[in-house]
């Protein structure tokens, strides 16, 4: 990509998160053009490309998801996980998928068993229809991107560049959480995870988003052959979009991001020549300066609190009994409902319900796996077991993904910690399915990864 259209399209998105903040429908109006463009590039694209821009808007959305979701930008709540539903969708009609991603096939038909169950099951005062589409909308949107991509060629630069489509509208984020709130100590009163800091909304998902942000400019930084300048500027928003991370007093998001990077940063040093090698050992100096700086200044703004909360302290510097914010007695009682329920489980949705009604406690779970466990039994197991081995048997055979234990490992760590409640997680789980193709010095294609040195 051309550096001026790069700086452009930068400029853009800061330019669409002040204008949101300004004056909040422009967020509507940008879902719908958004969409319509994207609808537009899809169906008119080349069948040689659409795959390709298929992905990209995917990405798209993905990560303009929380911040129209803060913004009461989409009509309903779930829009943007049925849209990357929508253009892979279009994807699979105007291009071929192999037929070895049918196990994909019959992980979602392993899902259809809990449906019958909650009509079943589920109490008068239960919309049934909106609980079944609202536990089901991310793990039907995870198979069908999987299906999509199982073993897709897509070449290095493209890829690149659909990690490019993940940051720009987080660049938008990122501004707004800025002008949202400008001064960070105001509204620091102790180590809970923080609204105010991330935009009036669920700082699980503003941290998850911003976290894979970060592992986006921290690959750019790493892999770059740009200039100097450009490299900094990257790495100057990394320390920005960390800061706004960080703030939000959710862990998961941000420790999630460091284990994306050294993830990556392990596989790509392994791969590269030895010139390339000694870049990446000056990089690393560099980027652990912006790193340390980034967390000296949020400490700094919040008084020290995210100090203590990393050090899984309370305000007044006690240990906390629970590093999982509740989370464990979350699993427990999922883990429990499978016990009562083995075969079948309980019903799609009704985790919640039920959870309610023992306890009266209303808390959505925090956890794909349990969850997916308790509300659809045995046949939860196996749907489950085909997520998380049929990418590593991929990965035996074929190696090319240099993002691959990134994206994978981003997948498990965030379904653990925030479920699926926004559709990064089952999108990203679909490009570690990706057959990545690199070029050679003399420009021809090849699968093989050997020693990169773009």
């Amino acid at each position: 990509m051309r550096l001026s259209l790069y700086f452009k399209l930068l400029l853009l998105h800061v330019l669409l998160g002040l204008a949101v903040f300004v004056f909040k429908p422009l967020a509507t109006l940008y879902f719908l053009f958004i969409t319509f463009f994207c609808l537009y590039k899809i169906i008119r694209v080349s069948k040689k490309n659409k795959a390709f821009y298929v992905l990209l808007a995917c990405a798209y959305i993905v990560g303009i998801e929380v911040f129209l979701r803060m913004n009461g930008g989409t009509f309903f709540y779930e829009a943007s996980k049925y849209l990357v539903i929508v253009f892979i969708l279009l994807g699979m009609f105007g291009v071929s998928f192999t037929n070895k991603a049918l196990i994909y096939v019959l992980y979602v038909l392993m899902l259809i068993p809990g449906i019958f169950v909650a009509v079943s099951e589920m109490g008068f005062e239960t919309d049934i229809r909106r609980a079944i589409a609202f536990n089901l909308s991310g793990p039907v949107c995870l198979g069908l991107v999987a299906i999509f991509c199982y073993r897709r060629r897509i070449t290095f630069n493209q890829i690149k560049i659909i990690l490019l489509g993940f940051l720009l509208p987080l660049i938008s984020m990122t501004v707004y959480l800025f002008l949202y709130t400008p001064d960070i100590k105001t509204v620091i009163t102790g180590t809970a995870s923080n609204f105010a800091t991330s935009g009036g909304f669920g700082p699980n998902q503003v941290a998850t988003v911003l976290g894979l942000g970060m592992f986006v400019l921290s690959a750019r930084f790493f892999m770059s052959k740009d200039t100097i300048m450009l490299r900094f500027i990257d790495l100057g928003i990394l320390g920005l979009m960390g800061f706004r991370a960080v703030v939000t007093f959710s862990r998961g998001g941000v420790i999630t991001a460091l284990i994306m990077i050294l993830g990556f940063l392990m596989l790509y040093y392994l791969k590269v020549n030895r010139q390339k090698k000694l870049n990446i050992r000056l990089s690393i100096f560099f980027f652990l300066g912006v790193v340390l700086f980034t967390w000296f200044i949020s400490s700094i703004q919040t008084s020290g609190f995210i100090d203590k909360r990393y050090a899984n302290q309370d305000a007044a510097g006690r240990s906390k009994g629970d590093v999982t914010t509740g989370r464990a007695d979350l699993l427990t009682f999922e883990f429990k409902e499978f016990i009562n329920n083995p075969f079948f489980g309980i019903g799609v949705g009704k985790v919640k319900e039920v959870r309610f009604n023992e306890t009266g406690i209303e808390a959505a779970s925090h956890n794909e796996m349990s969850r997916i466990v308790a509300e659809h039994g045995l046949f939860g197991i196996f749907a489950f077991l085909i997520l998380l081995i049929v990418p590593l048997i991929l990965r035996l055979k074929n190696k090319s993904n240099i993002f691959f234990y990134s994206f994978y490992a981003f997948w498990l760590l965030t379904i653990n910690h925030s479920a699926m409640r926004i559709a990064a997680p089952a999108f990203v789980y679909g490009l570690c399915l990706l057959n990545i193709v690199y070029e050679t010095s003399s420009g021809k294609k090849t699968l093989q990864s050997q020693q990169l040195s773009s």
